[in-house]
């Protein structure tokens, strides 16, 4: 079986190399991760997933996220049964995390060394996710992987000269396309400024 492993960069010259030349950001030292998902599909300890991991990765970080095996047990449909199966789904990532903790560090501490990027964790039971620690990098905002792949995506096809550029270029583009309902929006703002203003003042008038 092999890793999944999703890029938010699309690499330059190899390990060391610089980005990409069209207006693209540039790191240099920066080594490349193309074979992360094989390494770490070869590193991992078999049993810890019913398949290969999931391995994204950006600039910053490596996400590693498993499926686990399913929980046992019929919960049905009720509102209790479905209560108890997130309960026991919870408590089954909830364990894996635990048993695995001091091995998941040492293969995140081998992976940054190769990489030069932290390495966050994981886990999957159907289609209930939860990831565990992982980075929050600045960007004019705090985003996560998943944002900045998109970011960079923008920067690499030349459609931004770098993420700040790339933040903007959405910005812009989710105001062309929701100027109706950022119109309501700041309506019922005003709205509420106006019910605040004529609220109560507290001296009994």
């Amino acid at each position: 079986m092999s890793g999944r492993m999703h890029r938010g960069w699309h690499g330059g010259a190899g390990r060391g190399g610089r980005g990409p030349g069209r207006g693209g950001w540039q790191q240099a030292d920066l080594p490349d991760a193309d074979d992360a998902g094989a390494w770490l599909q070869g590193r991992l300890p078999d049993g810890w997933f019913v398949s290969a991991p999931e391995v994204t990765v950006d600039r910053e970080e490596i996400v590693v996220v498993g499926e686990l095996p399913p929980v046992d047990g019929e919960f049905g449909d009720s509102e209790a049964g479905r209560a108890d199966r997130a309960a026991a789904v919870a408590g089954r990532i909830s364990r894996f995390r635990e048993q695995t903790r001091e091995e998941r560090i040492e293969i995140a501490r081998q992976a940054e060394h190769r990489y030069g990027r932290k390495v966050a964790w994981g886990a999957r039971i159907g289609d209930d996710v939860e990831l565990f620690t992982v980075a929050s990098v600045p960007v004019m905002t705090r985003l996560r992987q998943p944002e900045r792949v998109v970011l960079d995506t923008l920067v690499d096809s030349g459609v931004a000269r770098s993420r700040s550029d790339a933040l903007a270029w959405a910005v812009r583009l989710v105001g062309q396309h929701a100027d109706e309902w950022l119109g309501e929006l700041r309506d019922a703002m005003a709205r509420v400024d106006e019910l605040r203003a004529k609220g109560p003042t507290g001296d009994g008038g």
